[in-house]
């Protein structure tokens, strides 16, 4: 049985609290920076084992190509728990719709978020789960994306043939079974030809050190390696990322090369990227994920002006990197218990998604907070059960039409600070970050926005 996962789906990170009682520079060494907790989540909640039985290797699914486009899409979700597949049927034919309009990338995990264990026991392959979450990607036209998490339990030290899913998202193979999820790794790839990108592991789960209170990037990077190596030998036009570790932030100044108005970003982050960076076999594109919010005092030093971190970051990556391509891979803005209305979360995104815009940001992919059962979704894409398009799916949609990788843009003037605007060549957009109504110049044009508006606008002849 797959477990019931919560609005995003996320476990807390295993980051050990070592609080002292020095300065900043003190709490930021002893750990204190626990990234997973200042997100809106909720644990996985354990549902018990599951005890397979033989499970027949299913043919790959005919899945169309996906959709050729004049420019890398950029935007795109990552499924979880539930999505447009466990829908009624005229719900899911609108969630079609909502993504495919656009077609935009579409990620899905190998095991947890909505799907089985992939191979229960050695060589006993189970991808029906899978096969359904790619079937629906490719009917609603997208670029299909897999991240290669989490690790059957055999793997894990766990029983051959039985999942203990309260362990998934907390622990890594075994080093003697690195090998076996390269080999698993090689075995998806078979299953989809149609996929072309995957991302390595997720979050580092399971690498975290606690003798020396830091990351095992060590052991990360050689499972990355494997798998790397794994995946070229199946078709060589695979592109690999890495490493996929969550970067927290601390109000403040501290012992850190990357530190701004939005905080400090935790040293040990920045050490276990650079580590991968430096000895992985190769890698087309960096995966990094991360908030908005510090742990300890949610977005400093205010919601909007927050979403500059994730410019910072961008650039600080592209510097390490040799400027490989960045993709963002969770992002969140939202503290908990924060109370917003949907008019001012989607605002606070489209913030975000304009600083992506401007720091070169390849990819972002919106992890998608849909629930079980009717009533309130924040965030999501369409009502759950009962249909109908959310606000964020339109501002996907906009983002994914309008501002593609590599498209030229520039932030465009305001007569006032509320108002934020980016533009390209043909259209704009703008937000009013204020809970009051505004009337501004914007790019050369009168505009009145009701508070947390967010308005499209063609430029020129468009």
């Amino acid at each position: 049985m797959i477990p019931t996962e919560g609005r995003h789906a996320r476990r807390r990170s295993p980051w050990p609290i070592a609080i002292g009682a020095g300065a900043l520079a003190v709490v930021l060494v002893a750990g204190i920076m626990i990234y997973a907790a200042i997100r809106t989540q909720a644990r996985t909640e354990f549902k018990g084992s599951d005890v397979a039985t033989s499970v027949p290797t299913q043919p790959a699914p005919t899945l169309e190509a996906p959709p050729a486009f004049d420019k890398w899409p950029r935007w795109g979700i990552t499924h979880t728990q539930f999505s447009a597949d466990n829908e009624p049927e005229h719900v899911a034919e609108q969630a079609r719709g909502v993504l495919g309009r656009v077609p935009m990338l579409q990620n899905q995990h190998i095991m947890g978020w909505g799907v089985g264990n992939p191979e229960p026991s050695p060589g006993q392959f189970n991808f029906r789960d899978l096969d359904r979450r790619l079937t629906f990607m490719a009917s609603s036209r997208a670029m299909p994306v897999i991240t290669l998490c989490c690790a059957p339990d055999w793997m894990k030290g766990g029983q051959a043939g039985r999942t203990d899913w309260s362990k998934n998202h907390t622990v890594a193979p075994k080093k003697e079974h690195f090998d076996d999820f390269a080999k698993l790794a090689a075995r998806v790839a078979k299953q989809y030809p149609t996929v072309k990108h995957y991302m390595v592991w997720n979050e580092f789960k399971g690498f975290w050190n606690a003798d020396t209170n830091r990351w095992d990037a060590e052991g990360y990077t050689e499972l990355y390696n494997k798998v790397y190596d794994a995946l070229k030998k199946v078709d060589p036009q695979i592109k690999v990322g890495g490493p996929y570790v969550p970067i927290g932030t601390l109000s403040g100044t501290g012992p850190s090369e990357l530190t701004g108005p939005w905080g400090t970003v935790d040293q040990r982050a920045l050490d276990a990227i650079e580590y991968w960076i430096e000895h992985n076999k190769g890698a087309d594109f960096i995966v990094v994920d991360g908030a908005s919010m510090t742990s300890d005092k949610g977005n400093v030093p205010d919601d909007f002006s927050a979403q500059a971190k994730f410019s910072a970051i961008t650039t600080w990556l592209r510097q390490k990197s040799g400027d490989k391509p960045v993709w963002w891979a969770e992002w969140y803005v939202e503290p908990e218990n924060s109370g917003w209305s949907e008019d001012k979360r989607t605002a606070v995104q489209a913030s975000a998604l304009m600083e992506f815009v401007k720091s070169g940001v390849t990819t972002a992919l919106y992890w998608n907070p849909q629930q079980d059962g009717e009533g309130e979704c924040p965030g999501c894409l369409w009502a759950p059960k009962v249909g109908g398009e959310m606000p964020m799916a339109g501002l996907l949609s906009g983002f994914t039409r309008w501002f593609p990788a590599g498209v030229k843009a520039e932030e465009v003037s305001s007569s006032d600070p509320k108002v934020k605007a980016i533009g390209q060549e043909q259209q704009l957009v703008m937000v009013n970050t204020s809970d009051r109504s505004v009337t501004a110049t914007v790019d050369g044009r009168q505009v009145s926005l009701r508070p947390y508006e967010i308005k499209w606008s063609g430029r020129g002849g468009a």
